[in-house]
């Protein structure tokens, strides 16, 4: 209820805006119109009084050649500005976060909340807990708010985790966190699920790349960089437009590709098995996520135990030994 009367308010405030706004450059306009006559008035008195002092005249074309430098200077960072405002908008980039401030992050959070309400979102990430778990995350609210959802994780069994969770170098961020999040975001998928959401989850092997969230003609894009925090790196906003030649469809079709690969199975949210399926979507075989894990972490433990089996043995000593051996056998079979 509060989230409507909010933005009722604020659609109605951004309505009257563009309405003051426009009033107030009629306004300036007929002001200045009215103001021409004297203001010509007091220029040819102003004149009259330093045409014959020359160095009133130098001051004033000293100060006519900075402000025309001033002037141009504005109109060519403008045109400059233009043009790359061009390009972006052919791109379909509508924004850029280069920090997650407190005032960012709550900005964005207000604006995936509003371009995800009533949708089907898509979403490409590591462990998703910081997106969609963490009560603070970007899309916290917004997956109560959706008609269905398209989640991408990263398999926790596999070693791409365990080399993106070595190559982080964080004391915080361990193998056993990162499976605990994935652990958290797959229950509350479960939730979305359970209250009728149409809610699917697919765990690919390979590392992040990309953090990617479409929400209807609106597609937010982070990268994930080999040693830093993904918090820590830029966020950037594109938008779907009609000529299917800016980054929002290079993206998407990026996501469709994934979503489709036989490769990466799917997470039965219901008996918690991979389902491998072919290209026409006929499943081909079910494996159990929990004992998956559980037996690559006893091969890893059987790896560690059967390094060397064998108990060292020193070869020149038991040559030395063998001749006795021997000897003694043999006197011991005459005795």
């Amino acid at each position: 209820m509060f989230h409507t009367s909010w933005f009722t308010i604020r659609t109605f405030l951004r309505d009257a805006g563009g309405s003051l706004y426009h009033i107030f450059i009629v306004a300036l306009s007929a002001g200045i119109a009215l103001l021409l006559p004297l203001g010509a008035k007091q220029f040819l008195t102003f004149w009259s009084h330093v045409e014959h002092d020359k160095f009133s005249i130098i001051c004033m074309e000293m100060t006519v050649a900075v402000l025309l430098i001033a002037v141009l200077s504005y109109i060519h960072r403008s045109i400059r500005d233009r043009s790359m405002a061009a390009v972006a908008t052919g791109a379909g980039l509508v924004s850029f976060f280069p920090k997650r401030t407190p005032a960012a992050q709550h900005h964005i959070k207000q604006l995936k909340e509003e371009q995800g309400t009533g949708r089907t979102i898509m979403v490409i990430g590591s462990s998703g807990y910081s997106t969609f778990v963490d009560q603070v995350g970007d899309l916290s609210s917004v997956l109560d708010k959706c008609l269905g959802a398209k989640i991408l994780l990263v398999n926790p069994n596999g070693q791409e985790a365990s080399a993106r969770i070595q190559a982080m170098g964080h004391p915080q961020h361990t193998l056993a966190t990162f499976r605990e999040e994935i652990r958290q975001s797959i229950d509350l998928l479960k939730r979305l699920k359970a209250m009728g959401k149409a809610v699917k989850l697919k765990l690919y092997a390979d590392p992040p790349l990309i953090k990617m969230v479409i929400l209807g003609d609106y597609l937010w894009l982070q990268h994930y960089h080999a040693d830093l925090d993904i918090q820590d790196m830029p966020e950037y906003v594109m938008r779907h437009n009609r000529k299917d030649h800016g980054l929002y469809t290079l993206y998407a079709h990026y996501f469709e590709n994934r979503w489709e690969s036989t490769e990466i199975p799917e997470y039965d949210l219901e008996t918690d098995e991979l389902v491998y399926r072919s290209r026409g979507g006929k499943e081909i075989r079910r494996e159990q996520f929990e004992s998956q894990a559980a037996a690559e972490e006893s091969r890893a433990t059987g790896k560690l135990l059967h390094i060397n089996p064998d108990p060292p043995r020193l070869t020149a000593s038991a040559s030395l030994m063998n001749p006795l051996c021997k000897a003694s056998e043999s006197s011991e079979s005459q005795g």
